[in-house]
């Protein structure tokens, strides 16, 4: 049986058997590592990343006795989970959205990751998912994740393709009158405004 640790974009934890181009963690260790199921607590620090799967040969027991490793279809799926990129295996990527981050916020620099850690956890925490009309998702930058009837959707070039495990379909039509929640943090929708480019998985095109 496939292992709880597949991550949804409203954050939940799912066992499906696609891996997806990207794994990350919760700050430690969130699971039984005899059981190998998830324990009652959801993360165990306000550090949640996303990490590539391969770096530096190192070899990691999934769900063994160090930290949980979970696994995102891409870039996009982390972002709106909450999930922010890792300072060490992705140092490039983790800088620039860190400079986004500040601009997003009206300043200069680079982000601290501790203070984008503080943010990200308050709204993940306490969520004040913001509803929007088809139109309106035309503000919306690419990356950037909605749910209509309890279905995600990924902003993508004034398109929205319907996400799932195992990647995109295609681009839908959507009547105008029909209303959709944001699920991709503030925070996060800011970084994107500001010119951070996620990587998507290759079903979106």
């Amino acid at each position: 049986m496939p292992l709880q640790n597949r991550v949804a974009p409203d954050g939940a934890l799912h066992a499906v058997a696609a891996r997806g181009l990207f794994m990350g963690n919760r700050g430690g260790r969130i699971h039984d590592p005899d059981t190998r199921t998830l324990t009652r607590r959801r993360w165990a620090s306000k550090a949640w990343i996303c990490c590539v799967t391969s770096f530096r040969d190192r070899h990691h027991n999934v769900w063994g006795r160090n930290y949980t490793a979970l696994f995102f279809l891409d870039e996009v799926t982390a972002l709106t989970a909450g999930h922010r990129p890792c300072f060490e295996c992705r140092r490039g990527d983790a800088i620039r959205f860190a400079e986004a981050w500040a601009a997003g916020h009206g300043k200069s620099g680079r982000a601290r990751a501790p203070a984008m850690d503080s943010g990200l956890h308050g709204e993940r925490t306490s969520p004040k998912h913001k509803t929007l009309t088809v139109p309106q998702t035309a503000a919306l930058p690419d990356g950037a994740v909605v749910a209509l009837d309890g279905r995600p959707f990924a902003v993508r070039h004034g398109q929205l393709l319907p996400w799932s495990f195992e990647g995109y379909g295609a681009p839908v039509e959507l009547v105008e009158n029909k209303r959709l929640t944001l699920l991709t943090p503030p925070s996060i929708v800011n970084v994107l405004h500001t010119g951070y480019r996620p990587i998507w998985h290759e079903s979106a095109g």
